[in-house]
């Protein structure tokens, strides 16, 4: 039986129907703009649109040029409804966003099997919005790709670098990390923090990254602890809050934008 993992957060995170979600991240991504880049792996936040969709399309802009080449998404993110050990990999066959529907790369996730800490479990990603929000941009800017969807629960970091080592792949394979910042505090504190996190970012300090720093830590962590593997650079493309969107400045959330090349 082919299962779809249908959208939990259209019409809250990003408007419900086709139509006007496409208008939206047409828009976005028209004002982005940006100089394209040959991005191995890519960092972006993952709060509605109306507060972080201008951030992540300053990271998802520069993709364009690389449409046609990249077939396969691995996306990680953390997770905020369902506490579980581990990494979750879903059941469901493909993943369905108002743009239509995404096959999941079987092959890849059967690959994981031996791995204690990846479980195969459709809950942690049922109604998680980390993951969700990053398609509708992956599904405007990329051509026909298959999805590898990690959602991250009580894991080490190391363990996280581990999945994304044996799905790391060629240039055929796109990272992406979903993460915001930090969480709540007054304008000046959060963009003063989120300016340290971005360099620790950039320099890939990963030990200087925690909760308070990065909703989506361990994921992130993971990521940077691979690209020092790999010998990647990282460079920050946008680095604002929402009290820079469409918030308030009393308490906002942090959102990054990030390149691995």
């Amino acid at each position: 039986m082919e299962t779809t993992r249908e959208p939990a957060v259209a019409g809250m995170f990003y408007p419900g129907d086709a139509l006007g979600l496409q208008r939206t991240v047409d828009r976005l991504l028209e004002q982005a703009g940006g100089e394209p880049n040959a991005a191995k792996a890519i960092i972006a936040p993952h709060a509605g649109y109306i507060y972080s969709g201008e951030v992540a399309a300053r990271v998802y802009a520069a993709l364009a040029a690389r449409s046609g080449s990249i077939r396969r998404v691995v996306m990680a993110g953390p997770s905020h409804r369902v506490g579980f050990n581990g990494i979750a990999v879903p059941t469901a066959r493909y993943f369905r966003t108002p743009l239509g529907r995404i096959p999941l790369d079987s092959a890849a996730i059967e690959s994981l099997a031996d791995i204690p800490w990846v479980q195969r479990s459709d809950a942690p990603h049922a109604q998680e919005h980390c993951l969700e929000v990053q398609l509708p941009f992956l599904q405007t800017v990329l051509d026909e790709f298959s999805l590898v969807p990690l959602v991250v629960g009580q894991a080490r970091p190391a363990e996280v670098d581990e999945v994304l080592e044996r799905l790391w792949g060629g240039d055929e394979t796109l990272i992406v990390i979903s993460s915001d910042l930090s969480h709540y505090l007054p304008y000046s504190q959060a963009k003063a923090i989120d300016t340290r996190t971005s360099s620790a970012i950039e320099a890939l300090r990963e030990q200087d990254i925690g909760f308070d720093q990065a909703c989506g830590a361990l994921p992130v962590r993971g990521l940077l602890m691979a690209a020092r593997s790999h010998g990647l650079h990282c460079r920050t493309v946008d680095q604002r809050n929402s009290g820079d969107t469409a918030g308030p400045r009393d308490r906002v959330v942090g959102y990054g934008a990030y390149v691995f090349e």
